[in-house]
């Protein structure tokens, strides 16, 4: 590593040991934060510098200004989010980078860009890339996503467009359920996620859900590394993830195509850092479509680094320097 010499890593658990892990074999020294419940966490024994957060357990791990400062003080010359907490918040990476600092993950835009999904949906549909047949933007009320529904043919899906974790999504049958759901997903939005915004998809019943894991050096250019098998859910979380998928394994022409698909899509924007790109696959024509795009690290991310042999959080530390 050239630049990189001292990294703060704004996690805690799994996620910040296989980091720290990965930064001790090139070297750089690592900063752990941690709350007073989290002392004795692996993190905070294998890090180099640990430093105890004054926010508390349940605000220290997302007070981005905190954690800016102490990055400053201690030396860092990059801040590493992970998963979760602070890893899709576009404010917190521009500030990162207005304190002199680079946030390891992809840019501001791209997070933005992507983190509500019915905009997602219209930069895949730019890149080429086949969406859910859905609404087109934001359902605005009862009667409207009624028209929607009936235009779509039931049965369909009510999301949340901020949504994620599987909270947010209401599956109709019919007219009444559409009405009953309605409101329940958008106080929902409005409550977990600070969007009241809803639109519709088609929901396919008989289907896969598989997700195509992506790099892009931030200059255009992307590769994939495969795809994970993502199926087997409960109330819409995942709960295994297999790599590679057998369903694709049985398919063998999906492989070429899905990866193909979240390529263009991740050159489309310029992507630079690791990212994920799920896709729906309808089991009966094998037509696949996009439904979101995760700009960050994931947590299934190991199982792909064992089937292709790569370090995808090397490659990220490696861009950053």
């Amino acid at each position: 590593m050239e630049e990189l010499k001292t990294l703060l890593v704004a996690n805690r658990g799994e996620i910040a040991t296989r980091i720290i892990r990965t930064a001790k074999s090139l070297n750089i020294r690592t900063i752990a934060i941690y709350t007073e419940s989290d002392a004795a966490s692996s993190h905070v024994v294998q890090a180099d510098d640990p430093f105890l957060l004054s926010g508390g357990d349940a605000r220290g791990y997302l007070d981005g200004d905190a954690i800016i400062n102490i990055a400053k003080e201690r030396g860092a010359e990059a801040i590493i989010p992970g998963y979760g907490f602070l890893s899709e918040n576009a404010d917190f990476a521009r500030a990162v980078a207005a304190a002199g600092m680079v946030f390891v993950g992809p840019s501001p835009e791209s997070i933005e860009s992507f983190g509500l999904k019915h905009t997602a949906r219209e930069l895949a549909t730019k890149a080429g890339v086949p969406v859910v047949p859905g609404s087109q933007g934001l359902i605005q009320d009862q009667d409207e996503a009624i028209k929607e529904a009936e235009r779509l043919g039931f049965p369909v899906m009510l999301k949340a467009t901020a949504g994620g974790g599987g909270m947010g999504l209401a599956v109709c049958k019919d007219i009444r359920e559409v009405k009953d759901s309605f409101t329940m997903v958008k106080s929902r939005g409005e409550t977990l996620f600070k969007n009241a915004g809803i639109f519709m998809e088609r929901f396919y019943p008989d289907s896969h859900h598989i997700e195509v894991q992506v790099f892009g050096n931030g200059l255009g250019d992307a590769i994939h590394f495969g795809e994970r098998e993502c199926s087997i859910q409960r109330r819409h979380q995942k709960v295994i993830e297999e790599c590679p998928s057998p369903f694709v394994t049985k398919h063998p022409h999906l492989r070429e195509k899905l990866g193909s698909a979240a390529v263009s899509l991740a050159e489309s924007i310029e992507y630079g850092s690791a990212g994920t790109i799920e896709y729906l696959v309808d089991d009966k024509s094998g037509d696949f479509f996009f439904l979101e795009m995760n700009t960050r690290l994931q947590v299934e991310h190991g199982i792909t680094e064992l089937c292709y042999s790569v370090d995808l959080v090397e490659m990220m530390l490696r861009q950053a320097d």
